[in-house]
């Protein structure tokens, strides 16, 4: 049977959300005095073991969107739908949505109901600092299956796009670009050093071609003018900004050699802790696979039947 990278992607999302959902807002010094060992339940949501948050239910919205093609007003109505109806919820509520994120949907819905969804596409241009959460890469992955393959600079056009629906800032599409571009480079085989590697060399040819700020290339230095691994753990962090996230991921997907320590170690720095976790659980779901991912944790995974049929159904529409 052919490999569903699809599946490996999202249940690696979905499975480090909900491990880390128990543990969100503990700080370091609580996490490393008793840290994560397993996925357990209840926590600081009183959640069943299996149940993820926000982030992986806006990562299925996009991801069923894109069954029906590239469509920014689709998309939107589903992010609404889960926030207002609980659509894509892992149980029936919506327990853990980001301020950003909530401004954002309410924005949307306006837009739309106004009849102004062409504006959709033009969110970038009302950016500000505040627009630089980690909202949008929590949820981006299943974007990869549409943009494999275009030219980078047609993918971060798109990213961009995706991204601002709740983060406008371009330094936020950027972390997304960077993070789709190493997911890229695994879905194409390649060792994880080296998709990370080649990402570092293409996206700086990306910054020359579309004239990237100077100063937003600043926010980047650790993980793509330097090597990321060459950052002391003691530097890592893990709260909402997007680049902080960022940087954490790659670390510990780059560093780990294995799903199991990749989520449990970035769960372990605290705070924010099933975004990160999800965002590292994507990477490494892609590069280890779904047999990579411990089958005690997937069981328990809430309404696991409906994210493979919907993973099943985007691998056959992007093969």
């Amino acid at each position: 049977m052919q490999k569903n990278q699809v599946l490996d992607a999202l249940l690696g999302v979905c499975v480090g959300d909900a491990v880390g959902v128990p543990y969100e807002f503990k700080s370091r010094e609580a996490m490393q005095a008793s840290p994560a060992t397993d996925m357990i339940g209840y926590g600081t949501y009183n959640q069943r073991p299996g149940t993820w948050s926000d982030d992986s239910s806006l990562t299925f919205c996009l991801a069923e969107s894109l069954l029906h093609g590239y469509d920014l007003k689709d998309m939107s109505k589903r992010f609404i739908r889960w926030k207002e109806d609980t659509y894509w919820s892992a149980r029936g509520r919506v327990f853990d949505i980001g301020i950003t994120t909530s401004q954002a949907l309410s924005r949307l819905y306006s837009l739309i109901t106004n009849g102004q969804a062409q504006a959709l596409a033009m969110q970038k241009l009302s950016a500000n600092e505040f627009d630089n959460g980690n909202g949008s890469l929590m949820r981006i992955l299943p974007l990869l299956f549409y943009i494999k393959g275009k030219n980078i600079e047609k993918q971060f056009e798109l990213v961009w796009e995706v991204s601002a629906l709740t983060h406008r800032h371009i330094r936020a599409a950027m972390s997304c670009m960077i993070y789709l571009k190493i997911a890229e480079k695994l879905l194409q085989g390649e060792d994880k050093i080296a998709a990370y590697e080649s990402t570092r060399i293409e996206i700086k040819a990306l910054w020359n071609s579309i004239q990237f700020p100077m100063q937003e290339q600043e926010h980047f230095i650790k993980v793509i003018q330097n090597d990321i691994r060459d950052t002391p753990i003691e530097e890592l962090k893990t709260g909402g900004y997007v680049i902080e996230v960022l940087e954490s991921s790659i670390w510990f997907f780059l560093q780990k050699d294995n799903y199991r320590d990749t989520i449990l170690s970035i769960i372990n720095l605290g705070h924010d802790t099933d975004t990160s976790a999800a965002i590292a659980g994507g990477l490494a779901g892609l590069y280890y696979g779904k047999a990579g991912i411990p089958e005690a944790w997937v069981s328990q995974i809430a309404r696991l039947d409906d994210i493979i049929k919907l993973c099943e159904a985007l691998h056959q529409k992007y093969p």
